[in-house]
C-alpha cells in the first residue's frame, strides 16, 4: 500500500511539472517581444516595459522608426500577438 501511495505521489509531482513547463513555453518574455518587433527592420528600440492592461500582461515597446517617428507596439505576453 505504501509503495502505491509513493507511486501516485511521484506521478502527481511529474504531472504538475509538465503543466508548469507548458505554461512557461506559452509566455513571451519582454526580450522576446522586443526581438520580434525589431527583427528584419531598422527600428531602434528606445524603451520596453510590461504593464497589466484589462487584467492581461502586455509588453509595450517604444521604437524609433527609420524615418524618425516614435512608434509604440503592444504585444500580448501570453500569445505574442500584436494588440491593437
Amino acid at each position: 500500500m505504501r509503495n502505491l501511495l509513493k507511486a501516485v505521489a511521484v506521478v502527481l509531482l511529474f504531472s504538475n511539472s509538465c503543466f508548469a513547463e507548458n505554461n512557461l513555453l506559452a509566455y513571451v518574455s519582454l526580450d522576446e517581444a522586443t526581438k520580434q518587433i525589431i527583427e528584419g527592420t531598422y527600428n531602434k528600440v528606445l524603451g520596453a516595459q510590461t504593464e497589466v492592461i484589462d487584467g492581461k500582461e502586455v509588453h509595450i515597446i517604444k521604437v524609433l522608426t527609420p524615418d524618425g517617428r516614435i512608434q509604440y507596439y503592444k504585444i500580448d505576453a501570453e500569445t505574442g500577438q500584436l494588440v491593437s
